[in-house]
Protein backbone atom coordinates (compact mmCIF):
# COMPACT_ATOMS: atom_id res chain seq x y z
CA UNK A 1 0.00 0.00 0.00
CA UNK A 2 1.19 3.28 -1.37
CA UNK A 3 1.66 6.05 2.02
CA UNK A 4 3.23 8.28 -0.42
CA UNK A 5 1.81 11.38 0.64
CA UNK A 6 3.00 11.66 3.79
CA UNK A 7 6.38 13.69 5.04
CA UNK A 8 9.36 12.51 3.87
CA UNK A 9 10.98 11.98 8.04
CA UNK A 10 7.90 10.16 8.52
CA UNK A 11 8.02 7.86 5.59
CA UNK A 12 11.55 7.18 6.38
CA UNK A 13 10.33 6.20 10.01
CA UNK A 14 7.48 3.96 9.07
CA UNK A 15 9.72 2.18 6.86
CA UNK A 16 11.73 0.71 10.29
CA UNK A 17 8.04 -0.82 11.04
CA UNK A 18 5.60 -4.15 10.70
CA UNK A 19 3.61 -2.15 8.83
CA UNK A 20 0.99 -4.97 9.58
CA UNK A 21 1.02 -3.30 13.13
CA UNK A 22 -0.01 -0.39 12.18
CA UNK A 23 -3.11 1.57 12.26
CA UNK A 24 -3.49 5.01 12.75
CA UNK A 25 -0.56 7.58 12.00
CA UNK A 26 -1.56 11.45 13.87
CA UNK A 27 -0.05 14.45 12.52
CA UNK A 28 -0.55 17.43 14.32
CA UNK A 29 0.58 21.03 13.21
CA UNK A 30 3.99 21.61 15.65
CA UNK A 31 3.39 18.14 17.77
CA UNK A 32 4.85 14.90 17.66
CA UNK A 33 3.70 12.18 15.43
CA UNK A 34 1.86 9.58 17.34
CA UNK A 35 0.79 5.98 15.50
CA UNK A 36 -1.31 3.49 16.47
CA UNK A 37 1.21 -0.02 16.51
CA UNK A 38 0.47 -3.49 17.66
CA UNK A 39 -2.33 -2.45 19.64
CA UNK A 40 -1.23 0.95 21.40
CA UNK A 41 -0.42 4.70 20.43
CA UNK A 42 3.32 5.27 20.47
CA UNK A 43 5.73 8.37 19.84
CA UNK A 44 6.92 7.80 16.22
CA UNK A 45 10.91 8.33 16.20
CA UNK A 46 13.56 8.88 13.36
CA UNK A 47 13.76 4.71 12.88
CA UNK A 48 10.47 3.69 14.34
CA UNK A 49 9.08 3.50 17.95
CA UNK A 50 10.38 6.82 19.62
CA UNK A 51 13.28 6.00 22.32
CA UNK A 52 13.02 9.56 24.17
CA UNK A 53 11.91 12.46 24.10
CA UNK A 54 14.65 14.21 21.45
CA UNK A 55 14.22 11.35 19.11
CA UNK A 56 10.43 12.30 18.22
CA UNK A 57 9.19 13.41 14.97
CA UNK A 58 7.20 16.42 14.84
CA UNK A 59 4.68 17.38 12.29
CA UNK A 60 5.14 20.76 10.32
CA UNK A 61 2.72 22.19 8.10
CA UNK A 62 -0.56 19.95 7.30
CA UNK A 63 -2.08 21.17 4.17
CA UNK A 64 0.53 19.69 2.08
CA UNK A 65 0.22 16.29 3.43
CA UNK A 66 -3.54 16.79 2.30
CA UNK A 67 -2.80 18.26 -1.17
CA UNK A 68 -0.74 15.25 -1.64
CA UNK A 69 -3.20 12.79 -0.33
CA UNK A 70 -5.75 13.80 -2.86
CA UNK A 71 -3.56 14.25 -6.12
CA UNK A 72 -3.78 18.35 -5.85
CA UNK A 73 -7.28 17.82 -6.20
CA UNK A 74 -8.39 18.44 -2.77
CA UNK A 75 -11.76 19.84 -4.20
CA UNK A 76 -12.73 16.71 -5.76
CA UNK A 77 -13.39 15.31 -2.09
CA UNK A 78 -15.62 18.30 -0.85
CA UNK A 79 -18.73 16.23 -0.25
CA UNK A 80 -16.86 13.77 1.96
CA UNK A 81 -15.29 16.62 3.64
CA UNK A 82 -18.67 17.72 4.69
CA UNK A 83 -18.55 14.55 6.89
CA UNK A 84 -15.19 15.24 8.25
CA UNK A 85 -12.61 12.92 6.72
CA UNK A 86 -11.85 11.82 3.36
CA UNK A 87 -11.08 8.23 1.59
CA UNK A 88 -7.84 8.18 -0.82
CA UNK A 89 -6.34 5.31 -2.54
CA UNK A 90 -6.40 1.83 -0.98
CA UNK A 91 -9.08 2.84 1.65
CA UNK A 92 -6.72 5.16 3.47
CA UNK A 93 -9.35 7.25 5.73
CA UNK A 94 -7.72 10.37 6.74
CA UNK A 95 -9.98 12.52 9.36
CA UNK A 96 -9.95 16.20 9.51
CA UNK A 97 -9.61 18.71 12.39
CA UNK A 98 -9.65 22.14 11.57
CA UNK A 99 -12.04 25.02 11.56
CA UNK A 100 -15.80 23.86 10.29
CA UNK A 101 -17.29 26.26 8.15
CA UNK A 102 -21.23 25.47 8.60
CA UNK A 103 -24.11 26.56 6.36
CA UNK A 104 -27.55 25.93 8.06
CA UNK A 105 -26.40 23.78 10.58
CA UNK A 106 -24.60 21.73 8.25
CA UNK A 107 -20.64 21.11 7.49
CA UNK A 108 -19.97 23.22 3.93
CA UNK A 109 -16.08 22.56 4.76
CA UNK A 110 -13.00 22.69 6.54
CA UNK A 111 -10.32 24.88 6.31
CA UNK A 112 -7.37 25.94 8.57
CA UNK A 113 -6.73 22.28 8.92
CA UNK A 114 -4.43 21.61 11.96
CA UNK A 115 -4.50 17.69 12.42
CA UNK A 116 -4.92 14.46 10.50
CA UNK A 117 -5.74 10.87 11.33
CA UNK A 118 -4.27 8.38 9.06
CA UNK A 119 -6.86 5.52 9.55
CA UNK A 120 -4.73 2.68 7.40
CA UNK A 121 -7.26 -0.32 6.36
CA UNK A 122 -5.43 -3.84 6.67
CA UNK A 123 -6.24 -7.43 5.27
CA UNK A 124 -6.34 -10.19 8.06
CA UNK A 125 -8.03 -13.40 6.37
CA UNK A 126 -10.22 -15.36 8.83
CA UNK A 127 -10.74 -12.71 11.17
CA UNK A 128 -14.10 -13.27 11.02
CA UNK A 129 -14.62 -16.94 11.50
CA UNK A 130 -16.29 -17.24 14.86
CA UNK A 131 -18.74 -15.16 13.36
CA UNK A 132 -18.95 -16.65 10.61
CA UNK A 133 -19.06 -20.30 11.49
CA UNK A 134 -21.79 -19.45 14.67
CA UNK A 135 -24.16 -17.38 12.62
CA UNK A 136 -23.89 -17.71 8.77
CA UNK A 137 -23.56 -21.70 8.88
CA UNK A 138 -27.01 -22.43 7.98
CA UNK A 139 -28.07 -19.15 6.33
CA UNK A 140 -27.18 -15.76 6.90
CA UNK A 141 -28.30 -14.03 9.97
CA UNK A 142 -29.11 -10.40 10.10
CA UNK A 143 -26.22 -9.32 12.33
CA UNK A 144 -24.23 -5.93 13.52
CA UNK A 145 -20.97 -5.47 14.49
CA UNK A 146 -20.71 -2.78 16.83
CA UNK A 147 -17.71 -1.38 19.00
CA UNK A 148 -15.88 1.97 19.59
CA UNK A 149 -13.82 3.33 16.90
CA UNK A 150 -10.72 1.38 15.40
CA UNK A 151 -11.77 -2.02 17.35
CA UNK A 152 -11.85 -3.73 13.20
CA UNK A 153 -14.98 -3.26 12.46
CA UNK A 154 -14.46 -2.68 8.77
CA UNK A 155 -12.23 -5.76 8.63
CA UNK A 156 -14.63 -7.72 9.97
CA UNK A 157 -17.08 -6.73 7.41
CA UNK A 158 -14.30 -7.81 4.43
CA UNK A 159 -14.16 -10.74 6.06
CA UNK A 160 -17.60 -11.41 6.31
CA UNK A 161 -17.76 -10.61 2.70
CA UNK A 162 -14.77 -12.76 1.60
CA UNK A 163 -16.94 -16.14 3.76
CA UNK A 164 -20.41 -15.09 1.70
CA UNK A 165 -19.14 -15.39 -1.58
CA UNK A 166 -16.70 -17.86 -1.20
CA UNK A 167 -18.82 -20.59 0.63
CA UNK A 168 -22.24 -19.55 -0.79
CA UNK A 169 -24.18 -18.27 -3.93
CA UNK A 170 -26.15 -15.98 -2.14
CA UNK A 171 -26.03 -12.83 -4.09
CA UNK A 172 -24.29 -10.25 -1.91
CA UNK A 173 -24.26 -6.28 -2.14
CA UNK A 174 -22.02 -4.76 -0.23
CA UNK A 175 -22.70 -0.73 0.16
CA UNK A 176 -19.29 0.93 0.39
CA UNK A 177 -20.47 4.91 1.78
CA UNK A 178 -16.85 5.10 2.77
CA UNK A 179 -15.22 3.55 0.34
CA UNK A 180 -13.59 1.34 2.97
CA UNK A 181 -14.69 -1.87 2.61
CA UNK A 182 -14.34 -2.99 -1.14
CA UNK A 183 -11.04 -0.44 -1.76
CA UNK A 184 -8.31 -2.77 -0.88
CA UNK A 185 -7.14 -5.30 -4.50
CA UNK A 186 -9.83 -7.21 -4.52
CA UNK A 187 -10.68 -7.42 -1.43
CA UNK A 188 -7.67 -9.30 -0.64
CA UNK A 189 -6.01 -12.68 -1.88
CA UNK A 190 -8.76 -15.28 -2.04
CA UNK A 191 -11.80 -12.86 -2.96
CA UNK A 192 -13.97 -13.81 -6.11
CA UNK A 193 -14.90 -9.68 -7.49
CA UNK A 194 -17.09 -11.94 -9.91
CA UNK A 195 -19.66 -12.79 -6.26
CA UNK A 196 -20.04 -9.59 -5.25
CA UNK A 197 -21.83 -6.66 -6.24
CA UNK A 198 -20.35 -2.94 -4.94
CA UNK A 199 -22.43 0.17 -4.77
CA UNK A 200 -20.47 3.50 -3.63
CA UNK A 201 -22.74 6.28 -2.30
CA UNK A 202 -22.48 8.91 0.06
CA UNK A 203 -25.99 8.20 1.40
CA UNK A 204 -27.50 4.96 2.18
CA UNK A 205 -31.41 6.53 2.48
CA UNK A 206 -31.70 6.41 -1.06
CA UNK A 207 -29.06 4.56 -2.83
CA UNK A 208 -29.89 1.05 -0.68
CA UNK A 209 -33.60 1.00 -1.85
CA UNK A 210 -32.30 1.86 -5.49
CA UNK A 211 -29.74 -1.16 -4.98
CA UNK A 212 -32.31 -3.34 -4.10
CA UNK A 213 -34.72 -2.71 -6.57
CA UNK A 214 -31.52 -2.98 -9.43
CA UNK A 215 -29.49 -5.86 -8.45
CA UNK A 216 -32.36 -7.91 -6.41
CA UNK A 217 -29.31 -9.10 -3.01
CA UNK A 218 -30.08 -11.84 -0.84
CA UNK A 219 -27.05 -9.94 2.04
CA UNK A 220 -26.32 -6.37 2.45
CA UNK A 221 -22.84 -5.65 4.09
CA UNK A 222 -22.73 -2.42 4.83
CA UNK A 223 -20.43 -0.45 6.34
CA UNK A 224 -20.97 2.24 9.64
CA UNK A 225 -24.40 3.17 10.52
CA UNK A 226 -25.50 6.79 11.63
CA UNK A 227 -28.44 8.51 12.86
CA UNK A 228 -32.29 7.82 12.15
CA UNK A 229 -31.56 7.87 8.12
CA UNK A 230 -29.27 5.12 7.99
CA UNK A 231 -31.58 2.98 10.46
CA UNK A 232 -34.61 3.65 8.29
CA UNK A 233 -32.66 2.59 5.22
CA UNK A 234 -31.43 -1.24 6.85
CA UNK A 235 -34.75 -1.56 8.37
CA UNK A 236 -36.18 -0.47 4.94
CA UNK A 237 -33.85 -3.51 3.20
CA UNK A 238 -35.25 -6.50 6.06
CA UNK A 239 -38.64 -5.34 5.59
CA UNK A 240 -37.51 -6.65 1.99
CA UNK A 241 -36.58 -10.05 3.29
CA UNK A 242 -32.83 -8.76 3.08
CA UNK A 243 -30.55 -10.10 5.35
CA UNK A 244 -28.41 -6.89 6.82
CA UNK A 245 -24.50 -7.05 8.08
CA UNK A 246 -23.55 -3.82 9.15
CA UNK A 247 -21.39 -1.85 11.89
CA UNK A 248 -21.99 0.56 14.06
CA UNK A 249 -19.88 2.96 16.98
CA UNK A 250 -23.27 2.88 18.93
CA UNK A 251 -22.34 0.30 21.93
CA UNK A 252 -25.56 1.79 24.37
CA UNK A 253 -27.49 -1.46 24.59
CA UNK A 254 -30.95 -0.01 25.08
CA UNK A 255 -30.10 1.97 21.66
CA UNK A 256 -28.90 -1.27 19.56
CA UNK A 257 -31.71 -2.89 20.98
CA UNK A 258 -34.24 -1.00 18.96
CA UNK A 259 -32.31 -1.89 15.56
CA UNK A 260 -33.51 -4.31 12.95
CA UNK A 261 -30.94 -6.88 13.98
CA UNK A 262 -31.59 -10.64 15.08
CA UNK A 263 -27.61 -10.97 16.51
CA UNK A 264 -24.72 -8.38 17.77
CA UNK A 265 -21.18 -8.61 17.89
CA UNK A 266 -19.44 -6.85 19.87
CA UNK A 267 -15.43 -6.00 19.29
CA UNK A 268 -13.72 -5.20 22.49
CA UNK A 269 -10.28 -5.06 21.23
CA UNK A 270 -7.79 -5.44 18.28
CA UNK A 271 -6.92 -8.89 18.69
CA UNK A 272 -9.69 -9.79 20.94
CA UNK A 273 -11.97 -12.72 20.21
CA UNK A 274 -16.16 -11.16 19.42
CA UNK A 275 -18.78 -11.60 21.71
CA UNK A 276 -21.75 -12.33 20.45
CA UNK A 277 -25.12 -11.70 21.64
CA UNK A 278 -28.92 -12.41 20.43
CA UNK A 279 -31.35 -9.46 20.03
CA UNK A 280 -31.89 -9.17 23.92
CA UNK A 281 -28.17 -9.06 24.10
CA UNK A 282 -28.13 -12.72 25.75
CA UNK A 283 -24.70 -14.53 25.71
CA UNK A 284 -24.87 -16.60 22.19
CA UNK A 285 -24.73 -20.34 22.08
CA UNK A 286 -24.00 -22.55 19.38
CA UNK A 287 -26.90 -24.69 19.87
CA UNK A 288 -29.36 -23.22 17.89
CA UNK A 289 -27.23 -23.56 15.34
CA UNK A 290 -26.55 -26.98 15.86
CA UNK A 291 -29.93 -27.86 16.18
CA UNK A 292 -30.89 -25.61 12.11
CA UNK A 293 -28.00 -28.06 10.71
CA UNK A 294 -29.90 -30.99 12.21
CA UNK A 295 -33.09 -29.72 10.60
CA UNK A 296 -31.67 -29.46 7.50
CA UNK A 297 -29.52 -32.49 7.44
CA UNK A 298 -32.82 -34.67 8.16
CA UNK A 299 -35.11 -32.64 5.81
CA UNK A 300 -37.17 -31.12 8.12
Amino acid sequence: MSLSFLPDGVKAAISHLNYNFLSEIRLRRGQPVIIGYDGAYRYLGRYGISSGVNDRIIADEITPVLNNATGGCIYNYTEQMKSGFITVEHGVRIGIAGEYVTDGGAVNTIKNVTSLNIRIPHEVAGCANKICKSLFKCNPQSTLIFSKPGMGKTTMLRDIARYLTNKTLLNVLVFDERGEIAAMDGFGEGFDLGAVDVVRSFCKKGAIASAIRAMKPDVIITDELYGDEDIKAVKYAADCGITVIASSHITDREILKTMPFRYFVELKSVFGQPLIYDKNFNPYSDSCVDDCARRISCGE
